[in-house]
């Protein structure tokens, strides 16, 4: 207990009483303070979500291949492709829609496809969501792995399927194809127009139902190439775009070959194209989106490397 004098009782002794409380109060809490800068500042931090390809809008390799068919060319059906109204485009370059607001995501949370090299990721352009990457086992070789990507504007490019096994051409790879040279042309291309023999299973490109889709005769192997045209998508190396996979227009001359699709498997090398089993092609047909501007990236695993 605290004694005080008596002289201090009364008014004068509340008054000292009080003085002497706050001091030690005061006292108290210096004692408890933090020490200058001890304490922690939490700050945001927004990454630059530029996209990884750094390519320019449009830009297309000029690879080259062909296989090319007896057939004839397309017929116009109007202004609409395939007598199709065009879709509405979904907002170009991987673009949020109005309104939606992504959140910053680290940059080593931004994936590429893996496997290819700064000027393979080059070529992809800014516009294209969707990518088929065919990747062979050699330059070669007529086997390769096919597998879809997409890329999200937040997150970068992401697996849409596993990896699918498919053949190219029969003596493998070039970046330089000539008509007949039996090898599949390394490049980018785009993607638009699909067909076949046999009815659309659920297309979102358009698609040209045609019996001039057909493929007589064997295969490299000696394997039946009957059923190879029953769906088709047209790579657009040395064609024009917007046409049925039929057009027999060489932009770049004949000697540059023509003619270069995804078709059905034969179980064989082909001439210049990629295959894939009848399955795998039906999926893709569903999958490959024209909103989201598709392109199939092509070569042996060392040259997209580059």
């Amino acid at each position: 207990m605290l004694l005080l004098p008596r002289a201090l009782h009364g008014a004068r002794g509340a008054l000292a009483l009080t003085s002497l409380c706050t001091c030690l109060l005061l006292t108290g809490c210096a004692q408890q303070a933090p020490a200058p800068g001890g304490g922690q500042r939490a700050e945001s931090r927004t990454e630059s979500r530029a996209d990884p390809t750094g390519a320019e809008e449009g830009r297309i390799t000029e690879s080259k291949s062909a296989e090319g068919n007896p057939v004839e060319g397309y017929r116009a059906r109007g202004e609409t492709r395939y007598g199709r109204p065009e879709r509405r485009q979904d907002p170009p370059n991987g673009a949020a829609a109005p309104g939606v607001a992504g959140a910053p995501v680290e940059a080593s949370l931004i994936r590429e496809i893996p496997g290819l090299g700064p000027v393979t990721r080059a070529d992809i352009p800014l516009s294209a969501r969707q990518a088929l990457v065919v990747t062979g086992e050699g330059r070669n070789s007529p086997r390769s792995g096919v597998a879809l990507y997409e890329r999200n504007a937040d997150t970068g490019w992401q697996p849409v399927t596993n990896r699918w096994p498919a053949h190219n051409a029969l003596r493998g790879w070039t970046r330089d194809h000539r008509a007949s040279d039996l090898r599949s042309p390394i490049g980018v291309f785009t993607l638009g127009d699909a067909g076949g023999r046999l009815p659309d299973p659920g297309s979102r490109l358009p698609y040209d139902e045609d019996s001039d889709f057909e493929a007589p005769g064997t295969g490299f192997l000696g394997e039946p190439l009957e059923g190879s045209f029953d769906y088709v998508v047209a790579i657009d190396y040395n064609r024009t775009p917007g046409t049925t996979p039929l057009d027999k227009e060489r932009p770049l001359g004949l000697g540059k070959g023509g003619g270069v699709w995804i078709h059905v498997d034969h179980k064989g090398p082909t001439q210049a194209c990629v295959s894939l089993s009848r399955t795998h092609m039906v999926e893709l047909l569903r999958l490959l989106d024209p909103a989201k501007r598709p392109v199939i990236v092509m070569g042996d695993a060392l040259a997209l490397r580059d």
